[in-house]
């Protein structure tokens, strides 16, 4: 970008960049406990209990807490051809529906948060959890939580392509 940015991006790109690492950290851990289990399955005959049903909690916690950082780096996966070939011709009409999609990606996102929202109040209330009593329980509402705010932060970076694009950036990717 030509000009400094408002702190309110700087802040949201910062908060973007915190969720990734965490994120990266529960890749990390979870490497770990898998390692963990393999030995104990193979060397003592005693797996590790839990780590199924926290692989695949944490799966969709590391989704949301990482897309907010692949959609500002400009990593979000899509098809551009059409996009190119557009704007090789007409640049106006590429940052329409550049707009267009940003507007689309900020609406199903939000449509996503607003159904977990009731989703994690539930959990949370009611104490869920997966796993067997006795054996392993983990609680469930820390995943909606992350999907609440990975898809906030989602939304808003969203948003931030669409006020970096008609501030001056090329095409909402800085």
């Amino acid at each position: 970008m030509t000009r400094a940015e408002p702190a309110l991006l700087r802040w949201l790109d910062r908060l973007t960049l915190l969720a990734n690492v965490c994120g990266s950290l529960l890749i990390l851990g979870l490497m770990v406990l898998i390692g963990i289990d393999v030995l104990g399955r193979n060397l003592a005959g005693a797996p590790l209990s839990g780590v199924p049903e926290l692989v695949s909690l944490s799966i969709v916690a590391i989704v949301f807490l990482q897309a907010p950082q692949a959609l500002k780096s400009g990593r979000m996966t899509r098809s551009d051809a059409l996009l190119n070939w557009v704007g090789s011709r007409r640049p106006g009409i590429k940052r329409s529906l550049e707009t267009l999609y940003d507007l689309l990606g900020m609406a199903v996102v939000a449509v996503i948060v607003s159904a977990t929202w009731p989703i994690f109040t539930r959990a949370w209330e009611r104490n869920e959890f997966v796993g067997a009593v006795g054996d392993f329980t983990a609680p469930t509402w820390p995943v909606k939580a992350m999907i609440i705010l990975g898809g906030g932060l989602l939304t808003l970076q969203f948003a931030a392509r669409i006020l970096r694009r008609f501030l001056g950036g090329a095409d909402g990717r800085v």
